[in-house]
C-alpha cells in the first residue's frame, strides 16, 4: 500500500524548480498558475534567493505548485492515501480530488498572505527539537511559554512562539534533546499567534465547492482519515492555528497497512521521518525528474491496481 505526500514550508530551497521546466508542459503549467494567483511562480521556483521563498505569502503557493506539477510528471497514480504535512496538506486535497489546481492555488495564495499578515503582529519564529523524551519536552515547552506546533514523530517536535522565548530555549533545552535548529519560517505556524488568519481562511473556504476524497485523505488534526470535501476545508481552516500531528498520521498508515511512502516536491523532510518511524517501509523523495524512474518502479510494485 502506498501512501503519497506533501512537505510543507520550510521544504523549499532556491532554484529547487529549475530541472523540473526541462519536461514538457511544465513551465506551461507553473505559468498559468502563477496567472491565477498574480505571483511569478517561475522566478520563484528558479532564480530567487532564500530571503524571498522564506516569506511565507511566497513559500506556500509555491510548495503546492511544486507538489502538484512533480505528482503529474508520475503519470497515473492509485496512492492507498494521501495527506500533506501544514501547507502541503492542500496539496494533498488536490491529490485527493477535494480541490481542483486552480482552487487550491487560489486558497493557498490567501493563506499565505494572512499567514504572513499575521506573522508581522509580534516577532516569532520556530525550532526543531532532536531527540528526548516527548511528554518531557512538551511539559518544557509550556513552561517556557511555547507551543509545540508541530509533533512530527521519529524524536521530533517543533516549537514555536516569539523570538524571546525560543532564544530561552535554545539557552534551556529540554532533558534529552540533542539539537535545537531554527527553521526557515517567518512566524509562529500552528498556534495561536496565527488566529487571526483564520477568519480570512474561512471567509476564503465559502468561496469554494469541494468534492470528497477519491483517495483516503489524512488529516493533520488528529491523523484521522476525513471522508467529506466540507470537512477536509474546515480542518484546513483550523489548522493554521492548531498543532500538526504528523506522528498521528503516522500511526495511521501503519493502520492502513503502508508498505510503500512516496513524498513529492521538494521531498526529504517527510520521508526522513518515515525512515525512522516506518521501520520496513520503503520510501523515496521526489527532489529532481532524476528520480521519477526509481518513483515509477515503486508505484508499480505498492500502489492499488
Amino acid at each position: 500500500m502506498l501512501v503519497l505526500v506533501a512537505p510543507g514550508q520550510g521544504a523549499q530551497t532556491p532554484g529547487f524548480l529549475t530541472p523540473w521546466l526541462d519536461l514538457p508542459g511544465v513551465e506551461d503549467r507553473l505559468r498559468a498558475l502563477s496567472a491565477a494567483v498574480d505571483l511569478d511562480l517561475v522566478h520563484y521556483g528558479t532564480d530567487a534567493d532564500a530571503d524571498e521563498i522564506r516569506d511565507t505569502a511566497v513559500a506556500q503557493p509555491l510548495l503546492v505548485a511544486a507538489g502538484l506539477v512533480s505528482a503529474a510528471a508520475l503519470g497515473d497514480v492509485a496512492p492507498g492515501a494521501v495527506a500533506g504535512h501544514s501547507v502541503g496538506e492542500i496539496t494533498a486535497a488536490v491529490l485527493a480530488g477535494v480541490l481542483d489546481d486552480t482552487a487550491a492555488l487560489t486558497l493557498v495564495r490567501k493563506r499565505g498572505l494572512a499567514m504572513a499578515e499575521a506573522a508581522a503582529i509580534s516577532p516569532t519564529g520556530m525550532s526543531a527539537l532532536l531527540g528526548g523524551d516527548p511528554d518531557t519536552t512538551v511539559a518544557h515547552l509550556e513552561k517556557l511559554g511555547l507551543t509545540p506546533a508541530n509533533v512530527n514523530g521519529a524524536g521530533q517536535i517543533v516549537a514555536a512562539g516569539t523570538l524571546e522565548q525560543l532564544a530561552a530555549l535554545e539557552a534551556d533545552k529540554p532533558e534529552g534533546v540533542r539539537r535545537v535548529v531554527a527553521l526557515k519560517v517567518a512566524g509562529a505556524f500552528h498556534t495561536r499567534h496565527m488566529a487571526p488568519a483564520v477568519d480570512t481562511l474561512a471567509k476564503a473556504a465559502q468561496e469554494l465547492t469541494p468534492a470528497d476524497p477519491r483517495i483516503t485523505y489524512v488529516s493533520n488534526k488528529d491523523g484521522q482519515a476525513v471522508a467529506t470535501g466540507a470537512e477536509v476545508l474546515e480542518r484546513l481552516v483550523g489548522q493554521v492555528a492548531n498543532p500538526v500531528r504528523w506522528d498521528l498520521c503516522m500511526e495511521t498508515f501503519k493502520e492502513l497497512g503502508v508498505t510503500a511512502l512516496l513524498e513529492v516536491c521538494p521531498g526529504g523532510t517527510l520521508t526522513g521521518l518515515a525512515k525512522r518511524a516506518l521501520p520496513g517501509v520503503k520510501t523515496l523523495a521526489l527532489k529532481t525528474p532524476d528520480d521519477l524512474d526509481a518513483a515509477r518502479e515503486l508505484i508499480s510494485e505498492h500502489a492499488n491496481a
